[in-house]
């Protein structure tokens, strides 16, 4: 059956549907295109030259291509089609993605009284007991600031920040400078079943021991900690690289802030925010690193699994 003279008749119908979304204009001349296509071309960006065998044009396809009678629009009119998230070109302006700043966002509980020091520890105290209920041994973040010093023989300054965080809403920061240390903050600094955790606790531990002549009892260090867990060896990690090793999140040090003078009468926001939040890593990161397995046990475990017998 001769079918020529249907195909010819929907072809015809055909171009009747699509009449509607013609554009009614003058067609462009060869000519026309090519000063089109130069003007587009001189405003891309120009391709890399570096020779990389893994550069391949985007949805290249591997049949070859259809010859058609139909004049093709210039190359720089499809690029410009595409969609911005479809650029293949790095931005010349790009930079390396940073970690996100870890940060603490809870309520900061600032004293520099003796009486507002003693006050702010008897509330902590009470934090402390109500989670006494759900675990034998209390985690706090500890970390303490002094004035540094720059002149050769003159010993640094006496502790005069402490602070201490338990949990992602409780941070004090005490100005023992000005307060000293009452007895219910000596009676938590003593007591075992608070865990005290930090990065290099050991020497914060004993210059407080040296600044106010007590004993800070339960103190374990995250640096010694974490190469329990981690293992390759004994590293001596600090809080910044431990935050950024596990939790994937940059601990800021501005040396302004960190080397800048802790005995000034009253703490800056800065001072505060940092002080608080170098308390809080301490904390999270104790919590991070307690779950995870020890290195020994995953070593042993990775024997087991290569020594079975094949099946």
């Amino acid at each position: 059956m001769d079918r020529s003279g249907e195909g010819k008749r929907e072809e015809e119908l055909g171009f009747e549907r699509l009449a509607p979304f013609v554009c009614e204009c003058e067609p462009l001349s060869q000519e026309d295109l090519e000063a089109i296509d130069a003007t587009l071309q001189s405003s891309l960006p120009k391709p890399s030259t570096t020779n990389n065998n893994n550069n391949k044009r985007p949805f290249a396809s591997h049949s070859p291509p259809r010859r058609s009678s139909r004049r093709r629009l210039p190359t720089s009119l499809i690029a410009l089609q595409l969609p911005p998230s479809l650029s293949f070109s790095p931005s010349p302006g790009h930079l390396k993605t940073r970690l996100p700043v870890m940060k603490f966002c809870g309520k900061i509980m600032y004293s520099r009284t003796f009486t507002d020091v003693e006050k702010a520890v008897t509330k902590f105290l009470k934090i402390i007991e109500e989670k006494k209920r759900d675990m034998i041994q209390i985690p706090i973040g500890f970390d303490i600031e002094w004035r540094p010093t720059f002149k050769r023989g003159v010993p640094p300054g006496k502790t005069a920040v402490m602070q201490i965080c338990c949990d992602t809403n409780h941070c004090l920061v005490l100005h023992l400078i000005h307060s000293g240390i009452p007895r219910n903050l000596q009676l938590l600094l003593e007591d075992s079943s608070v865990l005290k955790v930090g990065a290099g606790i050991g020497g914060d531990a004993s210059k407080v021991s040296r600044d106010y002549f007590i004993s800070i009892k339960g103190v374990e260090d995250l640096s010694y900690h974490a190469n329990q867990k981690l293992g390759g060896g004994p590293n001596k990690w600090g809080l910044a690289s431990l935050t950024e090793k596990l939790l994937s999140k940059q601990l800021k040090k501005p040396s302004k802030i960190r080397m800048g003078n802790w005995e000034t009468p009253y703490l800056s926001k800065e001072q505060l925010e940092y002080a608080a939040t170098d308390a809080f890593a301490s904390w999270f990161l104790y919590q991070t690193i307690k779950d995870l397995p020890d290195a020994q046990e995953v070593a042993d475990k990775s024997i087991e699994v290569d020594g079975a017998p094949q099946q």
